[in-house]
């Protein structure tokens, strides 16, 4: 994953049937990133949404789905029967693209509304195509920036990519909330179940040969992680060279391909590491109770 910070922030602004959602509008603002050599590089400052709030800047993400009782037949809280909506950006399988994966069971159709929203950030579609397996119909797309031709690589635009991606999931498949982190904030039907962050946090790293190591993590999704999670790893010197982040219903996975200095990550600075991620993904009710 090719992946360069730039000044570009996601906001999230809700509509008026959602006013009892407050954003907040602070913002975190960080030096550059790594050098060349890492896979994360910027060559200015840049912007970032601050733990647990939603920046007001950027991109406008308003929900337009309408209330609908009973959806494809079935009511539209019910979890036992709905799929779990799952989307993956993936930055290794193609040197030249960004290539998205979006799986709803067997209830999405040709998604242009996506593709044009998709668009709409200034980005291309080159490639499309769908498959069929066992777990449902595969939406797979391959994107660039329409201005340069290249695969995106910003994480600021690859999380747009995911919140406008589930926008759309959420506008014209309303019972997809019910199985998204992302409906209970703007979602018509909320999750049933919340996720407890202490159990659902997992946090490993690996080594991924002797130049890098592979640094997996599972948590609680919510909007912003994705950008959030490369600014706590770059923060400590690391550089993130690829890798994938997937939205799994109420869970988010990343797998990141880091380095330091060119090397795989030695074992004391893989614990900093894991350290620093517990801590920034840990419960906010915890943080708040240790002062």
């Amino acid at each position: 994953m090719a992946v360069a910070m730039a000044v570009w922030s996601v906001g999230l602004h809700f509509s008026a049937a959602h006013n009892s959602l407050r954003a907040l509008e602070e913002t975190v603002c960080s030096a550059p990133f790594m050098n060349a050599s890492s896979g994360f590089n910027a060559t200015k400052p840049f912007c970032i949404l601050n733990t647990r709030r939603f920046s007001s800047s950027g991109t406008t993400i308003i929900p337009r789905a309408a209330a609908i009782t009973d959806v494809e037949g079935g009511n539209q809280g019910d979890t036992d029967t709905t799929p779990i909506p799952i989307v993956i950006i993936d930055q290794d399988s193609d040197p030249d693209a960004t290539v998205v994966e979006i799986t709803f069971g067997d209830r999405l159709g040709a998604l242009l509304d996506t593709m044009n929203a998709l668009k709409n950030l200034g980005l291309n579609v080159v490639k499309a195509n769908v498959f069929l397996d066992s777990s449902g119909k595969h939406n797979r797309f391959s994107i660039t920036k329409a201005d340069t031709g290249r695969k995106v690589e910003e994480p600021e635009l690859l999380e747009a990519i995911r919140l406008t991606i589930i926008n759309n999931l959420l506008q014209y498949h309303p019972e997809s909330s019910s199985r998204l982190a992302m409906g209970a904030a703007f979602g018509l039907v909320p999750p049933k179940e919340q996720v407890d962050l202490d159990i659902a946090t997992h946090i490993n790293i690996s080594d991924d040969g002797p130049d890098r190591s592979l640094l997996y993590v599972e948590t609680a999704d919510r909007p912003g992680l994705l950008v959030d999670l490369v600014k706590i790893i770059t923060d400590i010197d690391i550089a993130v060279e690829s890798g994938e982040f997937d939205t799994e219903g109420l869970l988010a996975k990343a797998k990141f391909h880091v380095s330091y200095k060119g090397k795989a990550i030695i074992r004391p600075l893989q614990q900093v590491l894991v350290n620093s991620l517990r801590y920034f993904l840990r419960r906010p009710t915890t943080e708040e109770s240790s002062f």
